[in-house]
């Protein structure tokens, strides 16, 4: 029994460190280059300790896709719990050194943060002191893929990786959106959109899960204009360019000085808008602070 235990222990061995740290960067940046830029070393370097990785596991670890290298499924799950590891590693070894960050770099959606978060930020900054740097996200990313930050908000049907907390601290609400004028031309019910252009970012299925959600046969628009994100496609709604489709909290300013209406209304979502931090870190009064901030500003609307 003893000698099967130890052939058990030797044939789990994990692989070496420093194989994972550059299986895990370049999943990260889908890149061998931009790895070896970021761990400093040469692309060599960091191809020798893939196929390191590869050897120990036996099997292949990434698919091309052009010139982005895509971990396989079974890869990707290893990346996640490796980028969770790391995260813990860093944040223990700073508590050892006593080397608490002061401040949370937190990382927000560019929509969200203008529309919701920057109104309230001299509340933020009272409640909270100076204790938090807001870095807006054009493209919203888990925070596994940012070690660069200590949270991130994250919306829509969020699942929290590995080592991730999450806490949901507002609700959703989404709904077409227009100018007053070209609002008033959609009086005989919403099959009056497929006269307009249709203003979106490039979630196209937000607007069918809308259709499915609220009841509303779908609708063929005339024609469709399609955005990087949610402000460039807000500001074409705002010019009266087409109708849009937008989650209440970042459109709640338009609404009251009467740029935009929302004709039909707008309907909840079970999903929201939660704080995600690493597990580690939930704890730390800096982060629960914050986090009360949230659900108490999230609240009251």
């Amino acid at each position: 029994m003893i000698h099967y235990d130890f052939v058990n222990v030797v044939a789990m061995r994990l692989p070496p460190l420093n194989a994972i740290r550059a299986f895990e960067a370049v999943c990260r940046h889908g890149s061998i280059l931009k790895a070896a830029e970021e761990l400093n070393v040469v692309r060599g370097a960091v191809r020798q300790q893939i196929d390191t990785l590869e050897n120990h596991f036996g099997r292949k670890l990434f698919l091309r896709d052009g010139r982005r290298l895509i971990p396989t499924l079974q890869a990707s799950a290893f990346a996640a719990a490796a980028s969770a590891a790391f995260d813990i590693l860093q944040r223990a070894a700073s508590e050892l050194e006593g080397v608490v960050p002061g401040r949370i770099r937190l990382g927000v959606p560019s929509a969200f943060a203008v529309w919701w978060l920057m109104p309230r930020a001299a509340d933020m900054q009272a409640s909270l002191g100076d204790t938090v740097d807001i870095v807006p996200m054009t493209v919203v990313e888990p925070l596994q893929m940012h070690p660069e930050l200590d949270a991130v908000i994250m919306g829509g049907e969020y699942r929290p990786a590995a080592g991730i907390t999450a806490l949901r601290f507002m609700e959703d609400e989404f709904g077409p959106v227009a100018t007053p004028s070209l609002a008033a031309t959609l009086s005989s019910g919403p099959a009056a959109m497929g006269a307009l252009t249709i203003v979106s970012r490039s979630v196209p299925k937000l607007w069918d899960e809308w259709f499915a959600e609220s009841g509303t046969p779908p609708v063929v628009f005339s024609r469709a204009q399609e955005f990087e994100d949610l402000l460039l496609a807000l500001g074409a709604a705002r010019s009266g360019l087409g109708v849009a489709l937008a989650p209440r909290a970042s459109i709640e300013d338009d609404l009251k000085r009467g740029h935009l209406v929302a004709p039909y209304g707008f309907i909840s979502r079970p999903s929201g808008y939660s704080l995600c931090c690493r597990t580690p870190d939930a704890k730390r009064p800096a982060f629960a602070a914050l986090a009360g901030w949230l659900l108490r500003c999230g609240t009251s609307g």
